[in-house]
């Protein structure tokens, strides 16, 4: 992620912002213009953040950052620690979100912590440089534009879904399948395994395949990024019963230049599944 050319100043002085992930690293772009210069470590859905070993170079990044963003909830627990023996201003998207560790890191998928990061980071950058206001001002209300379009899909779609049931993989989607109002109906027992990485149990697995092959959900979400020999049974179960599914990734895809633009394809995608 480089430096945004429009707004708030040129990239000469641009406040340094280093982001543990590219998901809060394009948001911090759209967010300060050509004010800031914004890198984000993980920028590949090849890499999973949960197990990333950060380079000598990663760590100099963050702490010699005006700003640093880190997604917290032991998500990207390597950034946290970095962070911590810095002078930079660190912003924790769960904690901003009231998500703490053990909880449900995926808080992108958020549409309320979206915008409570993005409050957070425009004022980071108006303390940051005071006379930069208006510009940062003027480009937060551009992104809320944005994310208003997405909150509209959002209720077309919560509309349709209708409170109907989905089984996923992996609760990587569960803040963004609950804004949609869908409900979870993936066994207990196979979502608390998955949740502390470890392996299902056959009695867990049969209940997940069993579920499918009956219809007993309208929509199967699965995280793409963690292919294994077990989503695989589970995805043939499911398009067995000819069950619709959603398939995403937890970083965000290349393709995609925001968060906002990311987030829109998935409800799309949602809407089409329905």
């Amino acid at each position: 992620c480089g430096t945004s050319q429009n707004g708030a100043g040129s990239a000469h002085g641009a406040i340094s912002v280093v982001s543990s992930i590219n998901q809060w690293g394009t948001l911090a772009e759209q967010l300060g213009g050509s004010g800031v210069q914004v890198t984000s470590i993980i920028n590949s859905t090849n890499v999973d953040a949960h197990d990333y070993e950060p380079t000598t170079s990663d760590i100099a990044k963050l702490q010699k950052a005006r700003i640093v963003i880190v997604n917290g909830a032991g998500y990207d627990s390597w950034a946290v620690k970095a962070a911590q023996s810095a002078k930079s201003q660190v912003i924790n998207a769960a904690e901003i979100g009231g998500v703490k560790d053990g909880g449900n890191p995926h808080v992108w998928f958020s549409a309320a912590v979206r915008k409570a990061v993005a409050q957070a980071i425009t004022r980071a950058y108006e303390g940051t440089r005071p006379d930069g206001k208006a510009d940062f001002d003027k480009l937060n209300q551009q992104w809320r534009s944005k994310e208003d379009e997405v909150a509209r899909k959002i209720t077309e779609t919560k509309r349709k879904a209708d409170g109907e049931a989905y089984a996923a993989t992996e609760s990587v989607a569960e803040y963004l399948a609950g804004d949609l109002g869908l409900k979870d109906a993936t066994p207990t027992g196979y979502t608390r395994a998955t949740a502390n990485e470890s392996e299902p149990t056959p009695t867990d697995i049969k209940q997940f395949t069993d579920m499918l092959e009956a219809g007993k959900v309208g929509l199967l979400v699965v995280n793409i990024q963690e292919e294994t020999e077990l989503t695989g049974k589970i995805v043939i179960a499911a398009k067995s019963s000819n069950i619709p599914i959603v398939e995403l990734t937890e970083q965000m895809p290349e393709q995609y230049d925001s968060l906002t633009d990311w987030m829109a394809a998935l409800v799309d995608a949602f809407s089409q599944a329905i």
